[in-house]
């Protein structure tokens, strides 16, 4: 009786002495955490599927991507030219993807849609200018402008996060807004705030900064040899101004495949624990999810044995493994990841954290 009359009444009031009014609360049974409560319904093999985006090859749906969206249930999926023909086609793509996968929380559908010459779907989307070309103009107002557009016409193919802005200062490629850090600090948050006003989720990359690497991480690894306080100085301040101003939730932060000697000098930043634990979690504060550039860059295939690559990102703290063209590259990391839990080498806690983060991440997309 007393439980029923609870949901009945949540407070009562009791006249006292000089017409005083007492509240008494009813007893009130807390709701989960809608969060731990997806994330306890998950077996340890959705959860890792989780960690891990692909690329797909084709237009539409194939026997291919069912069956790797079912046997490994890869959480998310990045778009090539190779999958875009149009408008409809790609909305249809992306939306006959995400019934085949059947999951318990929707697919991250990614894409590079920088401006410039890194762009997608050029023959059928209009391009935002490089963010060298934003840059220029001084007016940081650009960048939040394009940001709102870049958010618009992705969201019209099905896509729900955009693999931009470049946080890097001073790259050499037309990529960068700027060679001066703080002035590129304000471009990257004006872009920020573009995407959030559109409630579309976006990416900071390459972390902590490739605007110093003098060979592309597409063929071969490079180091950077500069001293912390530099870095700091030179390359940092683009990502500290988001992640400390923003909601760490909406975006994620992109590693990539440089060594920073003054940071770690073996590894390079995707695989340090120096790198995204202790600069990206402890001393930024970054709570959001941690993703690699492609793990099929020659930077980091042709240094480390591929069975291995996703057991230390997940180390060194990242939560999601980015492998975009080959098939069985993305079940051997996937397999990789398992097989590390179930003999204890990484422990299912550890999934846990990660998954946490890019559900809260999903969260937006529902």
């Amino acid at each position: 009786m007393k439980k029923f009359l609870a949901l009945i009444f949540t407070t009562i009031f009791l006249l006292a002495g000089c017409g005083e009014v007492q509240e008494v609360k009813a007893d009130v049974v807390p709701l989960q955490d809608p969060i731990e409560e997806k994330l306890n319904s998950m077996t340890l093999e959705e959860k890792i599927g989780q960690m891990v985006m692909i690329g797909v090859y084709g237009t539409e749906i194939n026997d291919d991507i069912i069956y790797s969206l079912n046997q490994f249930h890869f959480g998310g999926v990045i778009f090539f030219d190779r999958n875009l023909e149009s408008v409809a086609q790609t909305k249809k793509f992306a939306n006959d993807i995400e019934y085949a996968a059947n999951q318990k929380v929707p697919l991250f559908f990614a894409i590079d849609m920088e401006g410039g010459r890194v762009a997608r779907g050029r023959n059928f989307l209009e391009v935002a200018p490089s963010q060298e070309e934003i840059g220029y103009s001084s007016d940081t107002e650009l960048a939040k402008y394009w940001a709102k557009h870049n958010a618009k016409i992705l969201k019209s193919i099905g896509v729900n996060i955009n693999f931009a802005p470049v946080a890097d200062v001073g790259s050499r490629d037309t990529r960068s807004f700027g060679s001066d850090a703080q002035t590129v600090a304000q471009f990257v948050n004006a872009a920020a705030q573009g995407y959030e006003e559109e409630n579309f989720l976006y990416t900071l990359k390459h972390f902590p900064g490739i605007g110093k690497g003098k060979i592309d991480t597409h063929q071969e690894v490079s180091s950077v040899e500069v001293d912390k306080a530099t870095l700091d100085a030179e390359d940092l301040p683009p990502f500290k101004k988001v992640i400390r101003e923003h909601d760490n939730s909406r975006f994620m932060v992109m590693v990539g495949h440089l060594k920073y000697d003054a940071l770690d000098s073996v590894n390079s930043a995707s695989l340090s624990p120096a790198v995204m634990t202790n600069l990206l979690r402890k001393e930024l504060g970054f709570n959001g999810v941690v993703i690699t550039d492609d793990l099929e860059m020659g930077a980091i295939a042709n240094n480390v044995d591929l069975s291995t690559l996703g057991v230390r990102l997940i180390q060194a703290g990242g939560d999601i493994a980015l492998v975009c063209h080959n098939y069985e590259h993305q079940q051997i990391v996937y397999n990789s990841i398992l097989a590390a839990v179930k003999r204890g080498e990484i422990s299912e806690a550890r999934i846990n954290e990660s998954v946490r983060r890019i559900l809260n991440m999903k969260a937006h997309l529902q």
